[in-house]
């Protein structure tokens, strides 16, 4: 199926004059047949947009799964609704990342809490035994 919105170089949401216009400054024979057949009958042009709105989406697809033509397709008609791969990060892959990111995090939390923990009660001892014997000292001082 031709693309003839892009061999047409106008967007599927042009009024007819438009597309009049550009079928009957179209150079290609064959290709102007086939939109003026399409484009002449509004039921016709109903039926093209919906069967191009889903060989969009399916191109949309491919193009997100890096799925192309082979050099010999390029264009060509089998290749109207192609797009380049999709380079961009999927949204499973970037949640995936996130949470191998938060795991190693907590890993490593994990590794040194341990001593952390006994670091910190010692400090804690230490502090509160300093403390005490200094208000003693004071205390015994006072009297």
């Amino acid at each position: 199926m031709r693309d003839l919105y892009q061999r047409l170089a106008i967007s599927p949401e042009a009024n007819e004059q438009d597309i009049k216009r550009a079928v009957a400054s179209c150079h290609h024979s064959v290709l102007r047949q086939d939109a003026e057949s399409v484009f002449a009958v509004a039921e016709r042009r109903d039926v093209y947009d919906t069967l191009h709105g889903t060989v969009s989406d399916i191109g949309r697809l491919r193009a997100r799964l890096g799925l192309t033509h082979g050099a010999h397709w390029q264009g060509d008609v089998a290749n109207d609704f192609s797009m380049p791969p999709d380079q961009a990060v999927s949204r499973h892959d970037e949640l995936i990342g996130r949470v191998e990111h938060a795991v190693s995090l907590y890993n490593r939390w994990r590794r040194f809490r341990g001593s952390w923990l006994l670091i910190t009660i010692f400090a804690t001892g230490a502090s509160v035994g300093l403390a005490l014997g200094l208000t003693l000292c004071l205390w015994l001082m006072a009297m």
